[in-house]
């Protein structure tokens, strides 16, 4: 090939998802194949750099001061469901089962991977609590040691707020058989369970 592909597959494989074959293969397509594409995408990511930001409530990504979810009126602001990315924010969306809005802190505590408490979208949550606001917060992170360590600091932070902290329940999904779990997943769904009518 040539540097200048060479260079484009380089930066296309350290996007999140792509490695070596599918970053040539989308340089490949975008360039050879279907070169017609390539102008439209180029001006859509720089209109994108130049627009999109963090919503300055919630860490959503938005275009305005504030996301669509959050400059939503039908939404109930005193229900705050914390997640750590924003496609972790798509996918609840996506479920259409809730009508709160989110607090997006950008990642999880990771003492071995450097990522302290000043790394995540703290502060904003720290002031959207102690305005009295809120009055529950749905702990909606990962199942992992760091996710658990994120949900203890984050209710440690605001003992005394008068806050109900919840944490998303965890186990079998939808369809899946008992005999295909881990020994995780079935704890958790055990301890997880609820009466049945």
């Amino acid at each position: 090939m040539t540097p200048t592909f060479d260079t484009v597959v380089r930066l296309l494989k350290q996007l999140p998802g792509l490695g070596h074959r599918s970053g040539e293969r989308l340089a490949l397509h975008l360039l050879v194949e279907r070169s017609e594409r390539l102008n439209p995408l180029v001006e859509a990511l720089s209109a994108a750099a130049a627009a999109v930001r963090r919503c300055g409530r919630c860490g959503n990504l938005a275009e305005d001061e504030l996301c669509v979810v959050c400059a939503d009126g039908r939404r109930d602001p005193a229900t705050v469901c914390v997640v750590e990315q924003v496609p972790d924010l798509a996918a609840i969306e996506r479920s259409a089962a809730y009508g709160g809005v989110y607090h997006v802190l950008h990642g999880k505590l990771s003492p071995i991977n450097g990522v302290g408490p000043d790394h995540l979208n703290l502060a904003t949550l720290s002031d959207r609590l102690s305005n009295g606001e809120v009055s529950e917060l749905i702990l909606a992170l990962s199942n992992d040691v760091e996710g658990e360590a994120t949900c203890h600091y984050i209710t440690s932070l605001l003992p005394d707020t008068g806050v109900k902290f919840s944490r998303i329940g965890f186990g079998l999904p939808s369809g899946g058989g008992v005999v295909f779990a881990d020994a995780v997943t079935l704890k958790n769904a055990l301890d997880g369970r609820r009466e049945y009518h």
